[in-house]
């Protein structure tokens, strides 16, 4: 029968036969380790060494096959464009994180040389990036604000220790950075890559589109020539536009034209590139050019000390010994460290995975976790910041022919030279010049506001948590958005499954498919049987609801019913103690006449059902006679809804309808045997492998036309 066969499992063949086994055990065992055995565990050792050396050191695997002739070219020639973009770029996110502008030159040098050794992406270029750089901007200015370095000088107005403010920032962020490369290290060592799962894509685009909006406010005082004191916290934001907004009579006009001329150039450069990039070997610098000029002119004129205009300051050349990180700062900065890891991580791999597609080879999530998480540890000790990927600069990278991370050795060079050579010839950089390429190159993550449209159209719980994230981040800062947009985005996933689809199956004509027969007009419910579906899986938080949905769909108050049920059993109860006292009556008086009163009670007790039914109590009867439960959508069940499960085989057994699953995965079954679900009301002979058998189960039990048995597997 399909009952008996439902639920029997072949075990998997054993590796050896019966004789082989045999064969084994009479063997003696060698009284010593043989050389060839040794041989072999010591090859076993050596390959598992050697695979796990190829793992966590990639580029062993891949350079010594490195195609010079086809690649080099192109990887040399992306290098430099890359490198060329690093050294603005760098200089004006260390500005953006509140720190010294050599410290993004470090992280444009450091990080970028490690990524080549620990990496699987061939496209990523690792470095400095906006959202990164105004998470730890944030950090700086409310755990290290200027306020706390104020000193007067000759009784007079307060100025800032710029030099003791900056030296203790650089201390903070290199913490923060170890700490962040330890958690990303850790999270890649327990194989926990999948973590960035529970940043969804509209999360991660709303989080980042809020982030750039920090980013650009967080810039309009260097635009505008303004000082602002630092704010923090939720709606810090707010605070920091509403001051910008009342300082707007101080503007420096210097600064502000310096600014505006720079953002038009870039952009009028950058839209020149976008639109010749199949003619042009490598894009046009402007962000290097601009950066030339704009300190040669900043020399030449002396603008700051005629115009006012803030300028970068003295850059140190050389790179400095390792600095172990401050310990006593890890409990303050924990959590704004795991979500750096977290948000730097997601970026990354999603820019690694686009590329991965694209070209055709894979990348290890939990590999890229390591990589960055060793760019960021050893970093740390070199003063850099936390680093992940930039879009810009990896698209240029693909672009310009780079085919693999000697693009980022290269690129990497250029930065060491600039440190060692040529960075201090940018202390009289215009501050406004930074800012001008920081907000330029906000432009495409403003692009992401097409989201909304387009996430209108497809699905509205996505436009919900791309809007919620977004808000929640403006109001509520970078760190405690995160943390809100996670969770919401959660909760999104439990009330989606709180409110599956249910829906009863009916068999589409002469076939062994089932569907819903409110959405295809050729299935027809099965008579006498309903067969119940429901588009999520069943566990503690919408089992109840699954219950009343599957009451509801089978088209009769099953509750009521029982209520009627006890009610007529209590009844009929009262009914049976009063025929009892009375027979007890008649048999006491049965010495005047027992003879026709004997005979009509005999009659009224063998008219009795011993076990009522519900036409014996007038009930009405269901018109069904079966329910199947489609469990192929169940991944899980819990205790709760073990507990509800035999709730319903109990409620509708006492309305005369059997109960049957179908399409219960192995893994579920074995859940419910150990969770005490079978007993002698429900065994294993009530579940099949899947609807249709359970339905010819029904047929066969139950005496009806046999339904034709479909070929089809």
């Amino acid at each position: 029968m399909a009952a008996e066969m439902a639920l029997s499992h072949r075990a998997p063949r054993e590796v050896l036969s019966e004789a082989e086994l045999e064969e084994v055990a009479q063997r003696k065992p060698p009284t010593k380790p043989s050389l060839r055995g040794c041989l072999r565990k010591t090859r076993c050792s050596g390959s598992v060494a050697k695979s796990l050396l190829f793992r966590f050191l990639p580029f062993l695997r891949w350079l010594p096959r490195y195609p010079v002739k086809d690649w080099l070219v192109g990887d040399i020639v992306s290098g430099f464009s890359v490198g060329i973009m690093h050294l603005p770029q760098g200089l004006a996110y260390a500005l953006l994180a509140g720190l010294p502008p050599v410290t993004g030159l470090y992280s444009s040098f450091y990080p970028v040389f490690l990524y080549f050794f620990f990496g699987t992406s061939r496209h990523n270029s690792v470095g400095p990036f906006a959202v990164i750089s105004v998470m730890i901007g944030s950090l700086t200015e409310s755990l290290v604000p200027s306020e706390d370095f104020l000193e007067s000088v000759n009784g007079s107005n307060a100025t800032v220790n710029e030099e003791l403010r900056d030296a203790t920032r650089v201390e903070l962020v290199a913490t923060i950075t170890v700490l962040t490369g330890i958690f990303q290290v850790a999270l890649g060592l327990l194989q926990f890559g999948f973590v960035v799962t529970y940043l969804s894509d509209p999360l991660v685009r709303g989080y980042t589109t809020a982030a750039s909006v920090h980013v650009l406010v967080s810039q309009l005082k260097n635009v505008f020539g303004v000082s602002q004191g630092e704010s923090s916290g939720p709606l810090s934001l707010f605070v920091t536009f509403i001051d910008l907004c009342k300082k707007l009579p101080q503007t420096n006009v210097g600064t502000l034209v310096t600014a505006i001329i720079a953002m038009v150039a870039i952009l009028i450069v950058k839209e020149l590139n976008h639109k010749f990039a199949a003619k042009l070997p490598m894009p046009i610098p402007i962000e290097l050019i601009t950066i030339i000029v704009s300190t040669g002119i900043s020399y030449g004129v002396n603008l700051k000390d005629k115009f006012g205009i803030s300028v970068v300051g003295n850059i140190p050349s050389g790179l400095k010994p390792p600095v172990a990180p401050n310990m006593s700062y890890f409990g303050q900065v924990a959590g704004n460290a795991f979500a750096i890891a977290v948000v730097g991580y997601a970026i990354c791999i999603s820019l690694g995975k686009i590329f991965a597609l694209k070209h055709g080879y894979k990348v290890d999530s939990n590999q890229e976790l390591i990589a960055l998480g060793l760019c960021n540890f050893l970093g740390g000790f070199f003063q850099c910041f936390a680093i992940s990927c930039s879009m810009s600069r990896s698209l240029v990278q693909e672009s310009t022919g780079g085919n693999s991370q000697v693009a980022g050795v290269i690129a990497s060079l250029v930065i060491l030279v600039t440190i060692l050579k040529i960075g201090e010839l940018f202390r009289d950089l215009p501050k406004a010049i930074l800012a001008a390429i920081i907000i330029v190159n906000l432009k495409g993550m403003f692009k992401q506001f097409k989201d909304l449209s387009t996430l209108w159209k497809s699905n509205k719980v996505d436009l919900l948590v791309w809007v919620v994230t977004f808000i929640a981040t403006l109001l509520l800062n970078l760190d405690i958005g995160l943390a809100a947009s996670v969770a919401f985005g959660l909760l999104t996933v439990i009330f989606r499954t709180q409110l599956p689809h249910y829906s009863i199956l009916g068999r589409i004509s002469d076939t062994d498919v089932y569907r819903d027969v409110m959405q295809y007009e050729m299935a027809q419910e099965v008579p006498g049987v309903k067969i119940f579906r429901s588009s999520s899986t069943i566990y503690f938080a919408n089992v109840e609801l699954y219950a009343e949905a599957l009451k509801k769909k089978s088209g009769i108050d099953v509750d009521r019913l029982i209520e009627k049920k006890k009610k007529a059993l209590k009844k009929l109860k009262k009914q049976q103690k009063k025929l009892k006292k009375e027979k007890a009556k008649r048999k006491k008086n049965a010495e005047d006449g027992p003879g026709l009163a004997v005979i009509e009670l005999s009659a009224g007790e063998s008219s009795a059902p011993s076990e009522p039914t519900l036409h014996s109590l007038g009930l009405p009867q269901p018109s069904f006679h079966a329910v199947i439960l489609d469990f192929s959508p169940v991944s899980f069940v819990d205790t709760v809804s073990i507990k509800i499960l035999k709730n319903i085989f109990r409620d509708f057994h006492e309305i005369e309808v059997d109960v049957f699953i179908a399409c219960c995965p192995v893994s579920v079954l074995a859940q419910l045997e150990r969770g005490n679900f079978f007993s002698s009301t429900i065994t294993k002979h009530s579940f099949f492998p899947s609807v249709h058998d359970a339905v010819l189960h029904i047929s066969r039990e139950r005496h009806q036309a046999p339904v034709e048995h479909s070929t089809r597997m």
